[in-house]
């Protein structure tokens, strides 16, 4: 991270990778003009994965479909976990079709965000992937969930789970649906440092280790309401 704006906010370096010159330098130019440093942009995902290791962004906007052969946003995206997993990468795309938002989050995607996102919802869902999150544009985070609770069911993993509180299960619930730490204290009725306190027990419990790994897990696991 670089040095502090005049908010006290370390500003988050960004990647921009999308094949549609217009959209990938207005994007840019955007994030730009809000305070991030865009730190290099992509046409594609091989030229992204030639790039990435120089430039060290703290935040991938990926996008999962392009016009040139080579690895799709999903298997950059993997790529990227697997060798920078301090890298985050927020899906950034046209398609809410279920099988790319599945594959984007099966190949480590902190979060998925559409196109048709305004400018303010663009700018918060990369602060708050920066930070630890997990966003999705309203209304994939639920087609995914059912996703999961049937993959859940099928595999009948229950049996295997941690013993967790019902406090804990309910807290985690609200990560796996995007929720920041602040609107769960307000949901629950519990202070913002009793929710911090849970998901580091749940953490330590699950061996897990941050925040997109623990909603990743209560997808997978089906432990939604």
């Amino acid at each position: 991270m670089t040095d502090c704006r005049g908010d006290g906010r370390s500003v988050s370096r960004i990647m921009v990778v999308d094949d549609h010159p217009m959209w990938r330098d207005g994007v840019a130019r955007d994030l730009g003009e809000r305070g991030f440093e865009v730190a290099a942009t992509a046409v594609d995902g091989a030229a992204a994965l030639r790039i990435i290791a120089a430039v060290r962004p703290d935040v991938v906007l990926m996008d999962l479909h392009f016009g040139s052969e080579g690895p799709s946003g999903a298997e950059t995206t993997r790529c990227i976990i697997d060798s920078w997993p301090d890298i985050k990468v927020l899906v950034l795309s046209a398609s809410g079709a279920h099988a790319d938002v599945l594959a984007a989050v099966q190949a480590g995607a902190s979060g998925y965000l559409m196109k048709s996102a305004s400018l303010d919802e663009l700018v918060e869902a990369v602060r708050r992937t920066a930070e630890g999150d997990a966003v999705f544009t309203a209304g994939l985070a639920g087609l995914l969930l059912g996703e999961y609770r049937r993959m859940a069911r099928d595999r009948d993993r229950e049996s295997d789970m941690p013993r967790l509180t019902e406090r804990e299960t309910e807290v985690l619930r609200q990560v796996a649906t995007g929720h920041t730490a602040r609107q769960i204290a307000d949901a629950l009725v519990i202070s913002h440092r009793t929710v911090e306190n849970h998901v580091q027990s749940t953490l330590r419990k699950l061996q897990l280790h941050n925040r997109v790994e623990l909603a990743r897990y209560a997808i997978e696991h089906g432990l939604t309401q």
